[in-house]
């Protein structure tokens, strides 16, 4: 594995790159991706950030969110995938990742997941509460200068990721990280509010209804709700609605797994999966070909639901402390 100062020195070799962030994008790799490529504009890099998909508008309240392509625009010399574990959580843009590595293009990997694959010819992944802690480091490694913008993408990945700093893998460096952040003019209140506390009515509404669902399992260790896709066309939601619930359950003292279950498509679920500890989730998750950390992770099942609960709580129950 590189060391940041190696992807940083090469970096700044760069005349132009394209930021890959993940499927189904979050904070942090949204923020990992915008910090990055305003410290590459700085130093002169010409850069653009791709997703697969629609960018969730709760994190347009940023400058330049909204503008992240689908799909790259200029044929750069560096492909760049910042919070992606393997070239699968890139989705649509994997082919063209790949095809990248065909024209052997210069790839980057900077990622904070155990499951990491090491799938690039540089690869950075150290294990921190969120990527963009990662980020920052490699920012002021390269000898950047960060602005108030940068430092709120830089403080969003990290409150997205560390649960607004209360996740158990929060530590010195984490809270150093965002002293860094908040230091170049980050606002940890504004930016706090749009990604845990605002939302809209019907938002509201769904999510009370998928709590009130919560199913408790293996003497109430365990906790599984369900959001069906006839929700999300009820209330009018989109996905990306569904953030957040998976957390709720780990309120409850007994419960040391929780587990949200959305409906993709008819036969198909997106599991999350969180833990107090006692059970590592990146483990249950790879059973069924998904991964992430130890405490959040996240995986896809194919069948009835019912049958999705049950491969789940097998897999929980065998993992659990007796």
């Amino acid at each position: 594995m590189n060391t940041l100062q190696e992807i940083a020195d090469v970096l700044k070799r760069l005349k132009s790159a394209v930021i890959f962030t993940h499927m189904r994008p979050d904070g942090d790799t949204i923020g990992s991706a915008m910090a990055l490529s305003r410290a590459l504009f700085m130093l002169g890099v010409r850069n653009e950030v791709v997703n697969e998909g629609a960018v969730p508008q709760k994190f347009f309240f940023l400058e330049g969110v909204s503008a992240i392509g689908q799909r790259p625009s200029i044929d750069a010399e560096a492909y760049i995938c910042v919070d992606s574990s393997d070239e699968a959580r890139l989705g649509l843009l994997q082919p063209v990742f790949t095809e990248g590595v065909k024209k052997r293009k210069l790839t980057v990997n900077i990622d904070h997941h155990v499951s990491n694959t090491r799938f690039c010819r540089y690869n950075f992944v150290r294990p921190r509460a969120s990527n963009c802690e990662n980020i920052a480091e490699l920012i002021r490694l390269a000898g950047i200068t960060p602005d108030a913008l940068t430092g709120n993408y830089l403080m969003m990945g990290m409150v997205t990721d560390s649960g607004a700093f209360s996740h158990s893998d929060v530590n010195g460096d984490t809270f150093r990280a965002a002293a860094y952040a908040a230091d170049a003019g980050a606002d940890v209140s504004a930016v706090t509010y749009e990604i845990f506390k605002k939302q809209s009515r019907r938002r509201a509404q769904m999510y009370a209804e998928a709590i009130t669902a919560l199913r408790y399992d293996l003497d109430d260790r365990l906790a599984v709700t369900v959001v069906t896709q006839e929700m999300l066309q009820r209330y009018g939601l989109q996905q990306d609605a569904t953030e957040g619930i998976v957390d709720f359950a780990l309120t409850v003292d007994t419960v040391e797994v929780s587990v949200c279950l959305m409906e993709v498509k008819r036969g198909q679920y997106k599991a999350s999966l969180r833990s107090k500890g006692a059970v590592n989730v990146n483990e249950v998750a790879a059973l069924f070909g998904g991964g992430g950390h130890v405490l959040a992770s996240g995986c896809m099942l194919f069948g009835p639901s019912e049958e999705a609960i049950d491969k789940l709580r097998y897999a929980v129950l065998q993992r659990l402390p007796v």
